[in-house]
């Protein structure tokens, strides 16, 4: 008699939410300047809540089918709108100041797996080997297949000095490789500088945090005062850059742009997701920071550039990129960028937790949405792996479409995603046949193995260009001398 009771108590629960939605959605909808809410679906959302609660095979905390509905919401949008509960959201605040716990990886989810997007720098995620387009099957030995995004993080995550074990496939590869990784404080150096000779600096940013305007314009004075006078060239390095926080990244343009320079502009269906961004204090020097670009010299707004990008250089990476050539103010050299169009805006709740909400797009100077298209580099220099290994937002499943697409179909000259995916496959095919030399592990950036900025320097110096790098093929006669 007890479980009867307690059956239509729970049956109940679930109609008085719908009474309760009922009742409040005018007042919600007023409150949210939201017209026509879905009255119907609500109390059918009402209803599957109650029938869960009282006919599931096993008792259903209220708090998580909550947080799964809430995170299944978000999930359905596009890759990059998520629902954070308040562990995620703390973990997502310490990334943005330069320091957390963790494997050192930007990841997404694609056909119920990880999908590694890029490993971050100097990470142990990126000293082991994994690559952009892992997918990882296992994390120790539990099957990835039916967690959320926000279920696998919490597992890669945890105490510095413990280890874990991740099982990864790798495209071209016959079998499952595993890779044993040793989780540490994740301590992100978002520039690095190098002055390379006389009148050559290069500069590299690995992510776009609270503090990258500043340090990068100490990383311009201290190469400056190193050469003693202005630069003849400088190297700007944005491979593998996952992108961060916007305002660090008009503050990175505005060091080379002229005063009041369009950087890039937003759109989205509400005004406040609607911004034109320039090459000024206001734009940059946000929440109550000073112009930090003040003391950087002048020189470097004419200072030849290249910039290196690669499919791991996404969001507010390619918005430097793309305000730069949009300019004619820097050569972009690599491969086409990954192709993250979209802003993320973060909005926390009542409860602690918060949402990543895509809000807007944003486009480049000349009105450019690179939204899973990249940015095309003036002169494509590959490594050997990138284009035919790596991922790009257009691979994504559910990605947000590009605005332009609609017109370009109506008679403009867009590629079918089918021709897209075919040469990328030719692409591959004749990378094989002609030995390109696949990176074996990470190769130190502005090093003489690193080829795209030797090809970079090339540039600066008015020397050749080399496209691609080769394996030496050793010739018949030599295989037959060995015999």
């Amino acid at each position: 008699m007890h479980a009867i009771f307690k059956k239509f108590g729970l049956i109940f629960s679930g109609i008085l939410i719908g009474l309760l939605i009922s009742l409040n959605l005018t007042a919600l909808a007023e409150k949210l300047g939201v017209s026509d809410l879905p009255v119907d679906d609500l109390r059918v959302f009402a209803e599957v809540f109650g029938k869960v609660k009282s006919d599931y095979v096993e008792a259903v905390e209220d708090k998580k089918l909550i947080d799964e509905a809430l995170t299944g919401m978000l999930q359905g949008l596009d890759p990059h709108s998520a629902y954070m509960d308040k562990d995620a959201y703390k973990d997502l605040q310490a990334g943005t100041q330069g320091e957390f716990g963790g494997l050192g990886i930007e990841v997404t989810m694609e056909d119920g797996l990880v999908k590694v997007v890029t490993p971050i720098e100097d990470s142990p995620a990126y000293k082991v080997g994994l690559k952009s387009g892992d997918l990882v099957m296992k994390l120790d030995d539990k099957p990835v297949r039916g967690m959320t995004l926000n279920d696998a993080v919490k597992i890669m995550r945890g105490v510095p000095g413990t280890k874990i074990d991740l099982t990864i496939l790798r495209k071209n590869t016959d079998k499952p490789l595993t890779f044993t990784i040793t989780r540490d404080v994740i301590k992100s150096q978002s520039v690095k500088n190098k002055y390379l000779e006389q009148d050559y600096g290069y500069v590299r940013i690995t992510q776009f945090q609270d503090h990258t305007g500043e340090d990068l314009a100490k990383a311009l004075i201290s190469l400056e005062k190193q050469n003693k006078k202005p630069l003849k060239g400088l190297v700007l390095d944005l491979r593998n850059n996952p992108g961060g926080l916007l305002d660090a990244a008009v503050g990175v343009s505005a060091a080379f742009l002229p005063k009041d320079k369009l950087v890039v502009y937003t759109e989205g269906r509400i005004e406040d997701s609607k911004m034109n961004l320039r090459a000024n204090e206001r734009d940059y020097a946000r929440r109550g920071k000073s112009d930090y670009l003040k003391a950087v010299p002048d020189s470097y707004k004419k200072t030849p550039m290249v910039v290196l990008l690669n499919a791991g250089s996404a969001s507010a990476s390619e918005i430097v990129a793309g305000a730069l050539q949009d300019h004619k103010r820097a050569t972009i050299l690599g491969v086409t960028s990954f192709g993250k169009g979209s802003v993320q805006t973060i909005l926390p709740m009542n409860n602690g937790s918060a949402i990543k909400l895509t809000t807007a797009r944003y486009f480049t100077p000349n009105g450019r949405s690179i939204q899973a298209k990249g940015i095309e580099p003036d002169i494509q220099v590959g490594d050997g792996s990138d284009d035919s290994f790596r991922i790009h937002e257009a691979d994504l499943a559910g990605h947000l479409s590009n605005p332009k697409d609609a017109k370009l179909q109506d008679g403009g000259n867009e590629k079918p995603a089918s021709v897209i995916s075919n040469e990328k496959e030719e692409a591959l095919k004749k990378a094989k046949e002609e030995k390109f030399a696949e990176p074996k592990g990470p190769i130190e950036p502005a090093s003489a193995d690193d080829f795209q900025f030797v090809q970079a320097m090339n540039v600066l110096k008015g020397l050749p260009v080399e496209k691609m790098p080769k394996e030496k093929v050793k010739s018949d006669t030599e295989k037959s001398d060995k015999k």
